[in-house]
């Protein structure tokens, strides 16, 4: 699909470039942040998963940004983001990058350095795994990095804090959401109007972290086993096969965003421009070390490899 052809086909994705996001992602947290009023009172931030970096740039326009810009601001009431993926990431103004595994302990000990010793107000995450297209194994391995996103959350989230994520919605949603509300009161499902309707995914909106008495953050698997059971025996599969019938729990689940705004799934004319020819914009910041590059320079040396040889033969 060309450039033009996908700008048609995706608003989002042409409005992210026109406004500067690295990816049309931004919209779902300025969505969210709509409907959910995320950043109020917020001034230290965790963005797990961040590369290539469009939700820290929400991050840092709407919390950063305007807090150095203000009259009144002293460099140490900064608000503090700290990104962390695996993979580096091009700089962003006020967000200091960790490049770490989230499973890692040691990546949370850098964290709360980083906020001299206190926890942040706000916890997002919009990872995702490399999806197979099938739906039980992606909404799996999904909510596997949401567990782990969950163990940096009860380290670094103070009490009364959120916690945003994406999940896959798929017949394991109400385990999940029976395992976040043990640590949130109240927990809403969330899809964005920049989100397709074709896709399974949408965000868990976690308020007011309320750990529960007495809880120690290295007891975290064990207690979300527990809730795949109803007895909590320790010799069932996690399941949430019993959260049906007549134990079935219903999951708030809102759309967020204007709905009367642009259509994720809707094709939209190009704008007209006065030069009478549209052009395409590049992206705002293309990965700097995706994990595919090594893929892309064997896939080109094969290819020139291919033409060399067809020259050859055609010579000979």
């Amino acid at each position: 699909m060309g450039k033009a052809s996908r700008d048609k086909r995706d608003i989002y994705y042409r409005k992210a470039k026109e406004e500067g996001w690295r990816a049309r992602s931004a919209f779902k947290l300025l969505q969210i942040d709509e409907e959910f009023n995320i950043f109020e009172g917020v001034k230290r931030v965790v963005d797990l998963c961040a590369a290539p970096g469009s939700w820290s740039q929400v991050l840092s326009r709407k919390l950063y940004l305007p807090a150095k810009l203000s009259p009144d601001s002293k460099d140490g009431d900064l608000p503090l983001i700290v990104a962390i993926d695996l993979q580096p990431m091009a700089p962003i103004e006020g967000v200091i990058q960790v490049q770490g595994d989230i499973t890692n302990a040691r990546t949370i000990e850098v964290v709360i350095r980083h906020f001299d010793g206190c926890k942040a107000d706000l916890v997002v995450c919009d990872g995702a795994p490399d999806v197979t297209g099938l739906h039980d194994m992606d909404e799996f391995v999904q909510s596997q990095l949401i567990l782990a996103g969950l163990t940096v959350v009860t380290h670094v989230l103070r009490e009364g804090g959120k916690f945003i994520a994406k999940i896959f919605r798929g017949k394991d949603t109400s385990l999940l959401y029976c395992q976040l509300k043990l640590f949130f009161p109240t927990v809403t499902f969330a899809k964005p109007k920049s989100s397709r309707n074709s896709s399974i995914e949408a965000f868990a909106v976690c308020e007011n972290y309320s750990p529960p008495e007495g809880f120690i953050p290295k007891d975290l698997h064990h207690l979300l086993e527990k809730v795949g059971s109803p007895s909590g025996a320790d010799d069932l599969d996690c399941s949430s096969g019993w959260l049906e019938g007549p134990n079935k729990v219903y999951i708030p689940f809102l759309a967020c965003g204007d709905l009367g705004g642009y259509d994720s799934d809707r094709s939209y004319p190009l704008p007209k421009v006065a030069e009478g020819t549209y052009q395409s914009l590049d992206p705002v910041q293309p990965p700097i070390a995706p994990p595919y590059k090594r893929a892309l320079e064997m896939k080109k040396a094969s290819s020139q490899g291919i033409r060399e040889l067809e020259k050859l033969s055609l010579g000979s």
